[in-house]
Order: C-alpha cells, then sequence, then structure tokens
C-alpha cells in the first residue's frame, strides 16, 4: 500500500495489490503489524538508520607510520554466523581516524540485531584497490567489537563506546592490553515525520455498471520526471455507490516531495477482471487541497478525450470533496527513547496444575537435566531478551499464580524470587533462577486468575506515572493453553504468552 492504506482490504485487491511473500525468518518485520499501524498514519516499530564510526587509541602496526585503518561491518545470525554489511574507506596514517562513509541498517524493535565491528590496517600496496575487493586475511587485524543496534537506539546521544578486543580464541600470551576504542554514533533516516489526513468524497458519480452503480475507489499518484504518474496512495473499493465517502487516507509529506508539489487524484470503477474504468481525475497539490476543505467548495472532475488529433479535457458534474484535512507530526519511537522514555518489563507465570506435574517430561515446567529450555523458559528468553535493553535498570518484577506455597494457601499473586518484601530480580538471568526456585517451593494447583497480577502491575504503573515517571509498563503473561483431539481421544497442551 505504499505509506498510505485504508483499514479495508478491498481496496488493496481492487488495485491488485497482494501482499508481500517473505520467508518464515526471526529477523523479518511483521507486515501485518506494520499494515495496521500504517492504516492509522502511523510509523511502524521500526527506522532505517545510519551509522558513523571513528575511533581512538588503535594499534600501530606500522613501522615508519601510523596504521591506515578501515571498518568492515558484519550481523551476526541466531546461530553465530556473520555476514558482511559493509565497508568503510582506507583513512591514511591514523590511530584515530574518524571514517566519512556511513552505514544503512533497517532497525525493528522486536528483532535482537547483533553487530560485529572489525577494524583492519590495510597494507600500502593495497591503497589503490577499492575496498571492497580487498581480502580481509591479507590485512593486519587491529581488534573487533561487538553490541547489539538496540544499545546504541538506547542512548540519550545514541552514541555507544565499545573496546576493541581480539578474536575469540585468539592466543592470550601475545594479546596486547590495549587495542583502542570503535565510537558508533546512529541517525534516524527520515527527513519528514509530517503526515496529512484526509477524508475524501464524491458527488453524483456517473454510471458505468449496465444493472447497478458504480463501485469508487481512488488513486492518488505524485506526478514525477516527465510527467511520470507514480501511485502513492489507494483507497478502499465502495459497492453501489455514486456518493462515495471514504475511510481517511493518509500521506506522509516525504512520500510526495511537498505541500505544493501536483498530485493527480483518479477515481476508478472497480471491474473482478482488472480492466478499471477511469470515471474523472482531478489534479491538485496538498495545499490545493487544503484550500479546498476550507472553502468547503468542490472541484469538479474532468476525463480527458480526443478530438481528431487534439486532446481535450472533459469537465465532468461529478465533484471531488475534502471533508477533513489535518497536519501532525508522527514521532518515531525512537523519538520517544530519545526523550527519556523507557520499557519496564515485567512477567507472570502461570503455575496451575493444568501443566502438568514438573517432574514428568510432558509437562510444560519439566526442567530438562540436558539444559533444553521449557516451553516457559523460551518465552522468558525470547521476549525478555528483546525488552532488556530498553529497562535502563533491568530489575524486573517478576510472579506466579495459580500455585499453593509451603504451607499457605492457593495464592493468585506471589513473588517469582520467594520474597514476602519485593518481587523484582535482576536481569533475565534473574526470572529464570527464581523461575526455577519456584518450581521447587510451590505445588501447583488452580484455577487460572489473571485478575490478581493484572491489578499488582496496574498498582506499579499508576504509581511511577503519579511521580511523573516516562516509563511505559509491558506485563508479559505466560500461560498454558489445554485442548483435545477432535475424537476427544488425546489430550494436548501448549504454552501461551499475552502482553498487557
Amino acid at each position: 500500500m505504499g505509506n498510505c492504506c485504508s483499514d479495508v482490504a478491498g481496496g488493496r485487491m481492487a488495485v491488485g495489490g497482494t501482499a508481500t511473500s517473505q520467508a518464515n525468518s526471526r529477523d523479518a518485520s511483521n507486515d501485518a503489524v506494520e499494515y495496521i499501524l500504517l492504516s492509522r498514519g502511523l510509523h511502524g516499530l521500526y527506522s532505517e538508520i545510519e551509522l558513523s564510526f571513528s575511533a581512538s587509541d588503535l594499534l600501530d602496526r606500522d613501522y615508519f607510520s601510523k596504521s591506515d585503518p578501515m571498518v568492515v561491518i558484519y550481523k551476526k545470525g541466531r546461530d553465530g554466523a556473520l555476514s558482511e554489511l559493509g565497508r568503510t574507506e582506507v583513512v591514511l596514517n591514523s590511530v584515530n581516524p574518524a571514517w566519512i562513509t556511513k552505514h544503512n541498517i533497517t532497525y525493528h524493535f522486536e528483532v535482537v540485531q547483533t553487530l560485529v565491528f572489525r577494524v583492519y590496517d590495510v597494507d600500502t600496496q593495497f591503497h589503490n584497490v577499492d575496498v571492497k575487493m580487498l581480502k580481509l586475511d591479507e590485512q593486519q587485524f587491529l581488534g573487533e567489537a561487538t553490541c547489539v543496534l538496540s544499545q546504541i537506539m538506547t542512548r540519550s546521544d545514541r552514541t555507544l563506546s565499545l573496546d576493541l578486543e581480539q578474536r575469540e580464541g585468539s592466543s592470550r600470551s601475545n594479546r596486547p592490553r590495549k587495542h583502542g576504542k570503535i565510537i558508533v554514533h546512529a541517525e534516524e533516516c527520515i527527513s519528514s515525520k509530517t503526515t496529512t489526513e484526509m477524508i475524501l468524497r464524491c458527488s453524483d458519480l456517473e454510471y458505468k455498471d449496465l444493472f447497478s452503480r458504480s463501485d469508487p475507489f481512488l488513486v492518488i499518484s505524485k506526478v514525477g520526471e516527465g510527467g511520470t504518474k507514480i501511485p502513492v496512495c489507494r483507497t478502499e473499493v465502495l459497492k453501489n455507490e455514486l456518493k462515495p465517502i471514504w475511510k481517511p487516507v493518509f500521506l506522509n509529506i516525504q512520500k510526495v516531495g511537498s505541500k505544493e508539489n501536483p498530485l493527480v487524484i483518479e477515481c476508478f470503477n472497480f471491474n473482478s477482471n482488472g480492466k478499471h474504468d477511469l470515471i474523472g481525475k482531478v489534479q491538485k497539490s496538498l495545499a490545493d487541497l487544503e484550500k479546498l476543505h476550507s472553502s468547503r467548495q468542490g472541484e469538479n472532475l474532468f476525463l480527458p478525450t480526443s478530438v481528431g488529433h487534439e486532446n481535450h479535457n472533459k469537465v465532468l458534474k461529478s465533484q471531488l470533496f475534502v471533508d477533513k484535512f489535518s497536519v501532525s507530526v508522527q514521532h518515531t519511537f525512537l523519538d520517544y527513547l530519545a526523550g527519556g522514555y523507557e520499557l519496564n518489563f515485567m512477567v507472570a507465570i502461570d503455575f496451575t496444575a493444568s501443566n502438568g506435574n514438573p517432574r514428568l517430561p510432558d509437562s510444560l515446567h519439566y526442567i530438562d537435566p540436558s539444559g533444553r529450555l521449557n516451553a516457559y523458559q523460551k518465552a522468558i528468553v525470547e521476549v525478555g531478551e528483546v525488552l532488556q535493553f530498553y529497562d535502563y535498570d533491568k530489575r524486573f518484577p517478576a510472579w506466579g499464580f495459580g500455585a499453593r506455597p509451603i504451607d499457605g494457601p492457593v495464592s493468585h499473586c506471589f513473588n517469582l524470587n520467594g520474597s514476602s518484601h519485593y518481587c523484582e530480580v535482576e536481569g533475565i538471568q534473574g526470572i529464570m533462577m527464581a523461575y526455577t526456585s519456584a518450581l521447587l517451593n510451590v505445588s501447583l494447583a488452580g484455577p487460572t486468575l489473571f485478575g490478581p497480577v493484572i491489578s499488582h502491575a496496574a498498582l506499579i504503573a499508576s504509581q511511577s506515572l503519579a511521580n511523573g515517571g516516562q516509563k511505559y509498563f509491558v506485563l508479559l503473561i505466560i500461560t498454558t493453553v489445554v485442548g483435545w483431539s477432535s475424537n476427544g481421544s488425546s489430550r494436548n497442551q501448549r504454552c501461551t504468552c499475552e502482553g498487557i
């Protein structure tokens, strides 16, 4: 749908749009979430980021001059494999270089994006070779550093200084004490965050179907070089309607160029064979559309016609109206982080008997001696490893529910760490340890009640708000879902997560 879309999927079908096919990769963005956000004129939790690099106190490998350093950027996969993303230029004779070459990368909130930066001293004989053609095993290795992109983005100045180290497996006996530092700075690549919201309608559209009224939809295009039309927005299809009022559409100023750039708004009659009939069109800029809204007047549609060898525009009775025109600045997720907001992660775990006996391998709470994570442990790690970078003190409230502590009644909100005074644990590892310990100190019971945990979490959030805190609280409830086969002969259970 480009940078504009409507709430109704019919608009996509009307213009032959199809969902982007994408491999089932955990490093991929969520197209469904992106579509919902864009349909409301919002930015998704992803941004194009420009990384720039500098370094200080690099090792000096040259005898008669200083090192000639270059940075190679890698992405580390979940299996530990590295894939090269790009290289900087070579800076001659410097142990404190500031590289000019930038590297662009798409930041995804929901993905842990591990980056590796390796610095090489490029030998003099290769100075006239394109950096992309350099064989790294022929250059002198100066050091490497690793970080997660979220670590950079959560810094107030979006700058992270990292110590350069030897590769894993390098001999420690020959390892110098000091390898220098690499400084990574990130900038969000958004030239305009201004978005316009419009509600468009037409009046007195012509009949295009033989036995029914027209099924109109709009296509909004910007005019490129040479007069080429470039579609930027499409509305939904309204069935059997000669006075259509479409759902709000959103246009990002950056995508159309400026408020003064001409836009072509075409009204089509939908045909299932894909050959849509042009009902009429207008050419107006956003500034013109804003004036139409202010004047509460309509603009007549026209239809291009040919008379002999000359082209004419036939002015129609049909008119386009702008019922709403508003301009707003859509701040991105990273803007809120830069403004001091942070996420606070809280977790609640289901200890009801429906999980099965923790001592048996078929239980969702079974602790495998081999170290393989059970369903609850996987959920904690999967969500926690993403959110932990946005929680500055990394102290996480953690509760259990639906269990009977030793010599006590069933509790529907108990501190996972066993304390009667405080509920926080240190880091994701702290949650894992408290969870394992709780399994040894409580008896699984029931029923499954979320209310007490949600109330406790809401109280913490309200107290923070009352104290002026700029925090967004995320409560992860991990529970079990029990089902039966269609013939009722077998029982199955799985772990599921609910976010609040």
